[in-house]
C-alpha cells in the first residue's frame, strides 16, 4: 500500500521512508522521472475516477485520447477501451485496494482499425492515515508483442494442419480453411495446369505459364458461392495486374485499398468481377513457389473485417504461403511419380483377357493407388488354365515395376506346367533376389513392407473339373456354387513372397461346373471388413444369383465392396467354370511297340469324324504320329494317349514313363532323323511338355482355323 502525504504539482507525493524527509530532493527526483522520462504511460484519478495527472509516456498510448481529459471520467475519453475489463478493475482496486497487475484491456480507436491490447497495472492511492486518495494506472501498449505471439501461434498451428496429405487439391483447401476467418474473410487458391499434371514451371513471364486452376477456397460469408470460383475452374491470367506481377517477379502484394475505380480490375473480367461482388476492400497477391518452381498464386481479400490489410498481414501470410507452396511441390513430385508409375502399370497389365474353354472370365482393375496389384489369366496345355492375383508391396514406381517382373515371372513359369507349390518357391526366391538387388533407402522405416507381395495361384482343369490352389500370403479364392452356397477355397498360405522361408503347399478340390470363383487384392477385402466371415458374407450378397451375366455379378461386387473414397488399387477377377464331357475327351492306353504308332493315327481318326473335323485328320495323325513315336523310342511302359476337343483347336496329349525331356533340333538336308519335333513345332499353334508324377507329357495343339 502506497503511502501519498506530499503535493507535487496537484499530486499528492509519496514519501520515501528510509530515505530521507518528506518533500526531499530524492522524492522529487524519482516523481520527475515517472512522469517526465517513464516510457509506461501514468494516469492519476481521483475517488470519483476523474483525471487529474498523466504523465509524458501516456500522451503516446493511441488508445486515449488526453488532451481534453483532465477532470473527465474515463467513460468520456477511453472509449471503447472503458466498457470492458478497465471499468471493473478500476472500480475493484478502488474498493478493495488491492493491487491488480499486467490486466489486458481491448478496444478499437475506430471500427475500420485493427485492435488495440493494453497492459494495465492499477494501484489505490491512500494518505498516512489510510484514506482513499485516487488510483494510479501504468499502461503499456503489448498491441505489437501480442500480435506476434498470435502471429507465431497460427503459424505453428496452421503448418501442423496443412499439407498432412500429399494431394494439391486437399493441400490448397487446408490453406485456405486456415486463412479464414483467421487471417482473411475470403482465400481463393490457384495452381497452374501444368503443376496438377506433375510437371514443373521455371520462373519467367507469367503469361507464359497458361491458365490457372481453381485448387481450393474457403469464405466467411455465407453467399459466397455466387462470387466463388468453382474447384476445379480454369481462369485466364491478363496482363498488368496484381496476379500477373507477382507470378512475374514471385514478389507478394497488399492492395490496402480496392475499389471499383481501381483501373487494373478491369483486365481481370472474371477475378475482377468476383471482387466487385464480394464488396472486397483490401487484397493480398501472394505467389506460391518453392525448389526454383512456380506452383500458382493465392489471393485473399477482406470485405468483412473493416480493417485492411497492413504490412504484418502480409508478413504472415507470404511465410504460410511459402510453407503452402513446398507442401504443393511436395505433392507435385507425388503425383507425377504416381502418373508415371500408374502409366507403367496399365502398360504392364494384361491389355485384354481372351477367352478360354475352360472359364468365363470377367474382371474390374481400378488403379487408383499406383500400386502393384495384379491379375492374369494364363493358358495352359490340355486346355487347363492358371487364375492369378496378387499384391505387391508399397507404392510408386518401384512397386509397379516389381509387379510387372514378378507378373513376367509368373507368366514364364506358368508355361512350364509346374504345380503351384513350386511355382511360388521359385517366385519367393526371384523377390528375395530383388529386394537383395534394391539397398533400402535412408528414408525408409525399419520395416518398410517390401516382403510383403502376396500371390494366389490356381490352376483349374476343365476336363477332371478339379482346382489346384496354393497361396503366398494371399487371401483365398471365394468359391460360388451353383445352388447358391458360397464358400472359401480353402489353399494353403505360405508367408508373402520374398519373406522368410519359402514354404508351400497345394490344395486340390472338385468344383461343380458353372461355379463361380472370385479372387481379389488384399486391400480391396480388407476395405470391408477386417473379419473374414464379414467380408465373405458380404461378397455372397453381392454374388448371388451367380447364373447372371458375370460382368454384371463382377459389377455388382465393385460397387457394393469398394468404399466411395477408395484409397488403393481395386483389383477384382471373377471366373465361371466349365467341363469338357466324355463327347470331347477321347483318351487311350497304348503298348508300348512300334504298332502302337499306326493303331494311334486309326484311333485318332475314328475321334476326329465322330467329332465331324475328318479335314484336319492329317495334320492331327501327323502329330500324333510323331508323339507316339519319340515315347516308344525312349520309353518302357504303357503309352498313354488323350486327344481334347478345346473350342478352336485339338489338343494331343501322349504321356509315358521317362522323365527325359525332349528337345527340339533342325536337322540337316542330310541327316536321317531327329525332325519329329521340329514337324510337330510346324504344323502345331504351340506344343511342350509337363511334369508328372511318374514320367512326363508331350503335347501340340493343332488349331481348327486358318487363322489360329
Amino acid at each position: 500500500m502506497y503511502r501519498w502525504s506530499t503535493v507535487y504539482g496537484s499530486v499528492m507525493v509519496a514519501s520515501l521512508g528510509g530515505h530521507g524527509r518528506p518533500g526531499s530532493e530524492l522524492d522529487h527526483a524519482v516523481l520527475g522521472a515517472l512522469f517526465s522520462e517513464s516510457t509506461v504511460g501514468l494516469h492519476v484519478l481521483d475517488p470519483q475516477l476523474r483525471l487529474v495527472r498523466f504523465n509524458t509516456a501516456a500522451r503516446y498510448v493511441k488508445a486515449f485520447a488526453l488532451e481534453e481529459a483532465l477532470g473527465r471520467h474515463p467513460r468520456e475519453w477511453a472509449g471503447d477501451f472503458y466498457s470492458g475489463n478497465y471499468e471493473a478493475t478500476l472500480l475493484e482496486v478502488l474498493d478493495t485496494g488491492v493491487p491488480s497487475l499486467d490486466v489486458e484491456v481491448r478496444g478499437h480507436l475506430r471500427p475500420d482499425q485493427p485492435e488495440i491490447v493494453l497492459s494495465v497495472s492499477c494501484f489505490r492511492l491512500e494518505d498516512a492515515a489510510g484514506g482513499v486518495l485516487g488510483l494510479a494506472t501504468a499502461i503499456v501498449d503489448i498491441t505489437q508483442r501480442k500480435r506476434s505471439e498470435a502471429r507465431l501461434a497460427f503459424l505453428e498451428h496452421a503448418g501442423g494442419r496443412i499439407g498432412t496429405t500429399l494431394d494439391i487439391f486437399r493441400t490448397a483447401q487446408e490453406f485456405a480453411e486456415e486463412m479464414v476467418p483467421a487471417l482473411a474473410d475470403t482465400v481463393v487458391v490457384e495452381v497452374l495446369d501444368s503443376v496438377l499434371r506433375g510437371e514443373a514451371s521455371t520462373p519467367g513471364t507469367a503469361m507464359e505459364y497458361g491458365a490457372l486452376r481453381c485448387t481450393g477456397r474457403r469464405s466467411a460469408a455465407l453467399d459466397a458461392e455466387r462470387y466463388l470460383p468453382s474447384i476445379g475452374e480454369a481462369i485466364g491470367l491478363s496482363a498488368a495486374t496484381p496476379f500477373a506481377l507477382s507470378l512475374s517477379d514471385l514478389r507478394p502484394r497488399a492492395v490496402g485499398h480496392l475499389g471499383p475505380d481501381a483501373d487494373w480490375l478491369m483486365r481481370e473480367p472474371v477475378r475482377g468481377r468476383r471482387l466487385t461482388e464480394a464488396g472486397a476492400h483490401s487484397l493480398l497477391v501472394l505467389p506460391l513457389t518453392a525448389r526454383g518452381s512456380v506452383i500458382g498464386v493465392a489471393h485473399c481479400y477482406r470485405n468483412r473485417t473493416p480493417h485492411a490489410f497492413d504490412e504484418g498481414d502480409l508478413a504472415l501470410a507470404a511465410e504460410l504461403a511459402d510453407r503452402v507452396a513446398l507442401c504443393l511441390d511436395n505433392a507435385r513430385l507425388y503425383a507425377r511419380e504416381r502418373s508415371a508409375a500408374r502409366v507403367l502399370q496399365l502398360s504392364l497389365r494384361p491389355a485384354r483377357v481372351l477367352g478360354h474353354g475352360a472359364v468365363e472370365t470377367a474382371y474390374s482393375y481400378c488403379p487408383l493407388g499406383a500400386g502393384g496389384d495384379w491379375f492374369d489369366v494364363i493358358p495352359l496345355s490340355g486346355a487347363r488354365v492358371a487364375l492369378v492375383t496378387g499384391d505387391t508391396a508399397g507404392r510408386g514406381l518401384e512397386a509397379a515395376a516389381t509387379m510387372g517382373e514378378v507378373r513376367a515371372a509368373i507368366s514364364a513359369l506358368a508355361v512350364l506346367d509346374l504345380a503351384p507349390e513350386e511355382v511360388l518357391e521359385r517366385l519367393h526366391a526371384l523377390v528375395t533376389r530383388l529386394h537383395g538387388e534394391r539397398p533400402r533407402r535412408p528414408d525408409a522405416a525399419a520395416d518398410d513392407g517390401r516382403g510383403d507381395t502376396t500371390c494366389l495361384y490356381l490352376v483349374y482343369s476343365p476336363v477332371t473339373r478339379r482346382c489346384a490352389a496354393a497361396s503366398a500370403g494371399h487371401p483365398p479364392p471365394v468359391l460360388a456354387l451353383p445352388d447358391g452356397t458360397v464358400e472359401y477355397a480353402m489353399a494353403p498360405s505360405g508367408p508373402p513372397l520374398g519373406r522368410g522361408m519359402a514354404k508351400y503347399g497345394t490344395a486340390e478340390f472338385e468344383i461343380a461346373e458353372d461355379s463361380v470363383l472370385l479372387m481379389s487384392n488384399t486391400a480391396m477385402l480388407r476395405a470391408v471388413s477386417d473379419d473374414p466371415q464379414e467380408q465373405l458374407a458380404r461378397i455372397g450378397d453381392a454374388l448371388r444369383p451367380v447364373g447372371r451375366p458375370l460382368q454384371e455379378i463382377c459389377d455388382e461386387v465393385l460397387y457394393k465392396l469398394t468404399p466411395e473414397q477408395l484409397e488403393n488399387d481395386a483389383v477384382l477377377l471373377l471366373a465361371r467354370t466349365r467341363g469338357l464331357g466324355p463327347d470331347k475327351v477321347a483318351s487311350w492306353t497304348l503298348p508300348n511297340h512300334p504298332a502302337s504308332v499306326a493303331e494311334a493315327r486309326a484311333r485318332a481318326e475314328r475321334a476326329l469324324a465322330v467329332w465331324g473335323l475328318e479335314q484336319h485328320a492329317f495334320t492331327v495323325t501327323l502329330v500324333v504320329s510323331e508323339l507316339v513315336t519319340n515315347a516308344v523310342r525312349y520309353s518302357d511302359g504303357p503309352i498313354a494317349m488323350r486327344l481334347i476337343l478345346d473350342g478352336s483347336a485339338v489338343v494331343c496329349e501322349v504321356t509315358d514313363d521317362s522323365s527325359t525331356v525332349p528337345h527340339l533340333r533342325h536337322a540337316e538336308e542330310v541327316d536321317e532323323g531327329g525332325r519329329g519335333l521340329y514337324l510337330t513345332w510346324q504344323v502345331s499353334r504351340r506344343w511342350g511338355t509337363r511334369p508328372e508324377s511318374r514320367g512326363k507329357t508331350i503335347w501340340a495343339e493343332v488349331a481348327l482355323s486358318e487363322d489360329e
